[in-house]
């Protein structure tokens, strides 16, 4: 059904999922290419199955449409000059001010570190909400799950933490 080793044949396409026959030695994290300059990454791995999210808009694919794989593992440049910009999923600038300039590239899909060889949270985290400060301590590189009922302001108080945090230069601005 499809032409060659590294190429394959959309079966279909949900959502921004594509399901692809004929990838035989794909890898899971896998950049794979379709027409028009799509991208997509190999999520699932089956015997002669795969499935990919799509990059962008998944309009022009379409059942039948042909994919070739890039052999690549989905990775991003990184670099300093990247705070403050927008990118797209694949570090691409989507924000008018031209190229980023970087040297090194990070995969995208790693395996976070364990419990133990994580370096300790010891500074405190002020979020500028008093009763959230007194009652709850937040460390500085802690996440923390927000819980509540529809409308009962959980994005205000993320936002204003973030807003609070600016004299203490904890994130980037431009």
């Amino acid at each position: 059904m499809c032409s060659g080793v590294g190429s394959g044949v959309v079966l279909s396409v949900t959502d921004g999922i594509v399901t692809i026959l004929g990838l035989k030695f794909v890898k899971a994290g896998e950049l794979v290419m379709f027409s028009r300059n799509i991208t997509g990454m190999v999520l699932n791995l089956n015997s002669n199955l795969c499935s990919a999210v799509i990059f962008g808009s998944d309009s022009s694919v379409t059942a039948n449409s042909r994919c070739k794989q890039s052999y690549n593992i989905v990775s991003i440049p990184v670099s300093d000059s990247y705070l403050g910009r927008v990118v797209d999923a694949l570090g691409y600038p989507i924000d008018g001010k031209g190229p980023i300039p970087s040297t090194q590239r990070y995969l995208v899909d790693i395996k976070a570190p364990g419990i133990v060889p994580r370096s300790q949270v010891n500074e405190p985290l002020q979020t500028g909400i008093l009763a959230i400060d007194s009652m709850v301590p937040v460390g500085r590189g802690q996440r923390e799950l927000i819980i509540g009922d529809r409308q009962t302001g959980k994005t205000a108080i993320a936002i204003d933490t973030i807003l609070n945090q600016k004299a203490d230069h904890l994130f980037a601005s431009n």
